[in-house]
This record gives structure tokens, sequence and C-alpha cells, in this order.
């Protein structure tokens, strides 16, 4: 198994991602269409999408047997785009990913790169665990409960996220890295925080049931946090990435993971401390993404808000002004039956973008 397989996955399948509109928040759940083609077509349609992901060996084969698997490869990576794209919209860095971008930020151990490999990872169980109980797989169902009361679940309509059907399929999926290579050790590390993030934000939802709604019969199932709360935690935890080096253990002669001795070294025992296992880790530091390079299209004609980040986006360079009219739906009202009606408001607005 090669180091670069979530590598060489996650860049293919962001690009066809990237291709996708750009979701609104008010669409329903599932990001793909559910198809209505005859049985026999979309086995073969499965088929040949997995074929076109361009995975590896076992990848493909771990694609090919289930119809629920490539849909869901494509809508974790769509998802995790998106809240990427989300988390860091007012920065200088946006999750640009187009093109060559993607392939330079992969290549480095940056702060960014360790972002998306958290929350690329942590989409695709947060979307492998809801297609099982959204029955959308064949191979697995809703959350296997511990007890007979909650086994009942999916008779009284409350199905839990199967998180660890998701978490087997994803460590399965990726393969073991080679823990060698500083970089495979960090790149690994960060795909398990986002996986951990996950499980950490499983919530115990339950429903009574009885005469008069006493709650005599009580039947409770895991639910999943949504994704923007876990893309919320990855920002934070990508705001305190260690920047780490290697070192060597004496006992064993093996390498291992140590966070970078700050200049100042704070009083206590002079050996390097293991990073918590939550942090996100980093080796390299990062660009300023101000000008063009191939990390980034820089801050050039970006939109900013004045008085709140055109400082820090701009990269000092000051900002443009212009003035432009708007119309927008306002004043909206609910008739009777079934429908919204709005008037139309015209308004005067600024729009700040950095300068070159």
């Amino acid at each position: 198994i090669t180091d670069r397989r979530f590598e060489v996955a996650f860049d293919y399948l962001m690009g066809v991602c990237l291709s996708l509109p750009r979701l609104t928040g008010n669409e329903p759940l599932s990001i793909l269409p559910l198809s209505s083609q005859p049985e026999e077509s979309v086995g073969r349609a499965h088929y040949k999408l997995c074929d076109r992901l361009k995975l590896e060996k076992k990848q493909r084969r771990m694609c090919r047997r289930d119809p629920g698997v490539a849909e869901t490869l494509m809508e974790a990576i769509s998802m995790s785009t998106q809240e990427c794209q989300y988390q860091f919209r007012f920065e200088r860095w946006n999750c640009t990913l187009e093109g060559r971008y993607r392939a330079n930020i992969l290549k480095r151990g940056f702060k960014e790169t360790a972002f998306l490999y958290a929350v690329s990872s942590a989409g695709l169980t947060h979307a492998m665990a809801k297609a099982c109980s959204a029955g959308r797989m064949e191979r697995c169902t809703c959350d296997e409960a511990p007890d007979l009361e909650n086994r009942k679940a999916w008779q009284w309509g409350g199905c839990g996220d199967n998180l660890k059907y998701s978490n087997k399929f994803v460590k399965d999926f990726l393969g073991k890295r080679s823990n060698k290579d500083l970089r495979a050790r960090v790149d690994m590390h960060n795909t398990n925080v986002g996986m951990k993030v996950i499980k950490a934000g499983v919530e115990t939802t339950c429903k009574c049931h009885g005469v008069s709604g006493s709650c005599t019969v009580q039947t409770c199932w895991r639910q999943l946090s949504p994704f923007h709360e876990i893309g919320k935690q990855l920002k934070q935890r990508y705001e305190t990435s260690l920047k780490v080096g290697s070192s060597t253990n004496e006992a064993t002669g093996e390498g291992e993971i140590s966070q970078s001795r700050p200049q100042q070294p704070p009083p206590g025992p002079s050996n390097d401390p293991i990073p918590r296992t939550m942090d996100l880790l980093h080796i390299d530091d990062s660009p300023s993404f101000c000008v063009p390079s191939k990390f980034s299209p820089g801050t050039s004609a970006r939109k900013c808000y004045k008085d709140k980040n055109c400082n820090v986006i701009c990269c000092d360079r000051g900002h443009n002004t212009q003035s432009r009219v708007v119309t927008r739906p306002c004043q909206c009202q609910v008739r009777w039956c079934c429908y919204v009606e709005c008037k139309q408001c015209t308004q005067k607005e600024e729009v700040y973008t950095c300068k070159g």
C-alpha cells in the first residue's frame, strides 16, 4: 500500500466535486439526486463511476461491492470542499483548490494541508454513517443498539447513524501508511483527528412512547453532529495547529513526532512533548497568500468587509470602494394558503475589494 493512496484519491475526487454547483443550504440532505433508472442500468453506472474515480485496486473493489459507495464518496468530498470554503471565506487563503493550487498545497505540510486532510476524512466518515442510516447502502443499516429495546428504533422511526461501520470503512479505504516518514505520519495523524472529532460529536437522541405522551417506553439512538459544527471545531484546531519535527526514540531507535521547540523553551523536562491526540499538526510554515503563487491566486480583487477584515485580507495594500444598486425581496408575508408574497426593495450598497 502506497503512502500516496489518500492523497491521490482526495486530489481526484476534489477536482470532480469542485465542478458541482455550490449549495445554498436549502437543498435536501442528499446532495446527489436519486436515480430512477432500471436496476441493471444503475448497476452498470455504479461500476463506471467507480472506474472513473481512478482509485487503487483495493479502493476500487470496495467501491464496486456496494452501489452506494461511489455516490457517498462524491457526496463526502463535495461536502468537505464546501465546508472548507465556508470556514475560510473571510481569510487570505479561502480554500482555493482549483487546478495546480490544490496539488501544490497537498505536496506541502502547511496548516492548510492539515485542515484539508482532517476535514476530508471527517466528511467521508460523516457521509458514510449517514448513508447507512438513510438506507442508501447495502452492506450497512442503522447503528446497532446495545439492548433489545433500542433494536426496535427503526420501527419507531429512530435510526442511529452507523459510526462503527463508517469508521471501519474509512480506515480500510485509506489503508495503513508508513510510520517511518514524518510527513506520512503527520498526514495520518490529521486524518485520524477528523475521524475523532466526528466521534466526539455523537449525541444521544431519545423518543418517548406511551399513553398520552407518557414515557413508559423510551427509544434512544445515536446521531452525529451537523457537519457545520464539525467544520467549526476543525477550524479551531487549525488555528492552534502545532508545528512538529522528527525525533528518535532512544529506547527503540524508531522515529517519533515531537513538537518543535519554541525559541525560549519553557521550564521543565528537556524532552520535546508528544502532541495531544486531538491537535492538528503541520511541518512547514504557511505562505502569506497575499500575492499570486503556486499555492493561491493571492488576494487582489478579493471582496472584504470594511472595518472588519480589509486590512488583513488586502495585506495592508488598501481597498477599492464601489457603489452599486441592488434589488432584493423584502417585507415577505405568508399568504393563505401556501405561498410567500414579497415586495422588491431597491437599496444602495458599497462593495470593498482589495487593491492589486
